[in-house]
């Protein structure tokens, strides 16, 4: 069973943590999140991402990219444990993120993208672009 709340808690924790140390104007932010998908989820996924995501997203303030990558080899180093997939959020600021999180808006989207994780399984990386 998702469990959303706790889901959407640990994002506004890891953001709130993280606030303080927002990249500076003009350098946007990068919120890198690996998807533990379902074994045959993946194109609901894909689907989900193309038609209910990325159109959502796209209209909030402060929005500047989002993509979504399908793991295909690890080149060097070790491929990342528990992810088929990496969601990549780009934003003007992390409070612009942030607020984003706490929308109506995203309480429709997120949702369309969590029932395809195992166990609601993610893990959410916040990075200054320098």
């Amino acid at each position: 069973m998702i469990n959303r709340r706790k889901s959407l808690q640990a994002l506004a924790a890891a953001a709130m943590a993280s606030a303080a140390n927002a990249a500076g104007p003009g350098k946007p932010i990068q919120l890198h999140v690996d998807l533990d998908v379902i074994p045959g989820k993946e194109k609901t996924l894909e689907a989900n991402f193309e038609k209910i995501f990325r159109p959502t997203i796209s209209k909030q303030p402060g929005f500047v990219e989002v993509k979504l990558l399908r793991f295909n080899a690890a080149k060097v180093g070790d491929r990342p444990k528990n992810s088929s997939y990496r969601l990549l959020i780009s934003f003007q600021t992390e409070a612009q993120r942030v607020t984003w999180v706490a929308t109506p808006d995203h309480q429709k989207a997120w949702p369309a993208i969590e029932a395809q994780l195992r166990g609601a399984k993610f893990s959410a990386m916040l990075y200054d672009v320098v």
